[in-house]
């Protein structure tokens, strides 16, 4: 079956976005004025053998990819902030001052101790590990300086917490029992 076009461009709709281009105007505004669809406007801008700046483009394209990386930067700050307030609610033990919540006979009583349970470590381990990672892979989409350093300091870093966390799977080979 044919395509037929039901609402075919006129000689006068033709010549009004040839004027247009003349005057500058872009391919969305062109489309505007004219009442057809952008495809359309397109396709009939490269058989008239016109052409669009897309400088306007260019630019926007650029800002976006630099709002982009701002946004990137920013998780990546909060990112290391949580790992920062992890690490310190773990050696809030140290002290005898790591919150344990727990339930009891008498309901929900929270205790000061002076040692992290297994299970909370290794929940907060694998928390750490995960927010180190994803900020890891954040900073080589941006492809800064010293990410290689980073990236190598932050994996030994996850690789020792799931280790003590017993997140990878094995035993103690740190052959001290």
């Amino acid at each position: 079956m044919a395509n037929q076009n039901t609402n075919p461009v006129t000689e006068a709709e033709l010549q009004q976005i040839r004027e247009l281009h003349a005057q500058g105007k872009g391919r969305n505004e062109i489309s505007r004025i004219v009442g057809r669809s952008l495809r359309t406007i397109s396709v009939h801008a490269e058989q008239l053998g016109l052409t669009f700046d897309r400088t306007a483009t260019a630019v926007a394209t650029e800002a976006r990819k630099v709002d982009a990386k701002a946004r990137r930067t920013a998780i990546i700050e909060r990112a290391y902030s949580r790992v920062e307030k992890l690490l310190d609610h773990l050696d809030a033990a140290e002290r005898g001052q790591f919150k344990f919540t727990t339930g009891t006979v008498n309901g929900i009583e929270t205790q000061s101790l002076d040692h992290v349970p297994g299970q909370e470590e290794k929940a907060l381990a694998g928390a750490i590990t995960q927010y180190l990672n994803q900020a890891v892979k954040l900073e080589q989409l941006d492809g800064d300086p010293g990410v290689d350093a980073a990236r190598s300091m932050l994996g030994s870093l996850a690789e020792g917490l799931n280790k003590l966390a017993g997140l990878d799977g094995g035993g103690d080979d740190s052959g001290e029992g």
